[in-house]
C-alpha cells in the first residue's frame, strides 16, 4: 500500500512536523484543522460560528485536493475548549453533511493550538 502526502495551499500549512493529510490505500487521514485563514495565516475567531466555518472550509480544501468531499468522511473528532460551545458547533458542523453523517466524538480539552476554541480531524475513504 502506497502512502501519499496530501497538500494544498487552500488550507493552512502545518505548524509542526505533520502533514495536512495522508492517503493510505483508499483511506484519507486528515490532521486536525483549526481556524487559520490559509491566505493570511491569521486566526478567524471573532466568534465560534466564524471559527467553526473556517475549520470546515479548511477541511473541505483538503478533501477536495484528495479527490473527496464531506460525503466521503467516515469519522470525525471534534475538540472543543468548552462543552458550552457544543450546540452551536453541532448545528454548523451538521450543515456540511447531507444526512449520511459520519461517526464522531466530541470532547472538551484543556487547551488547543494557538488557544483556539475548536479543532476537527477527519478520516475519509476515497
Amino acid at each position: 500500500m502506497d502512502k501519499v502526502i496530501i497538500k494544498t495551499d487552500l488550507a493552512p500549512a502545518p505548524i509542526g512536523p505533520y502533514n495536512q493529510a495522508v492517503k493510505a490505500g483508499n483511506m484519507l487521514f486528515a490532521s486536525g484543522q483549526i481556524a487559520l485563514n490559509p491566505a493570511t495565516g491569521e486566526l478567524v475567531n471573532a466568534n465560534i460560528a466564524e471559527e467553526t466555518n473556517q475549520v470546515m472550509s479548511n477541511i473541505a480544501a483538503i478533501l477536495k485536493e484528495a479527490g473527496a468531499g464531506f460525503n466521503n468522511i467516515v469519522k470525525t473528532t471534534i475538540f472543543l475548549s468548552d462543552m458550552s460551545l457544543f450546540a452551536e458547533v453541532n448545528e454548523i458542523y451538521g450543515s456540511y453533511f447531507t444526512g449520511d453523517y459520519p461517526a464522531r466524538e466530541t470532547v472538551a480539552v484543556k487547551g488547543l493550538p494557538k488557544n483556539v476554541n475548536i479543532e476537527i480531524s477527519v478520516t475519509a475513504f476515497i
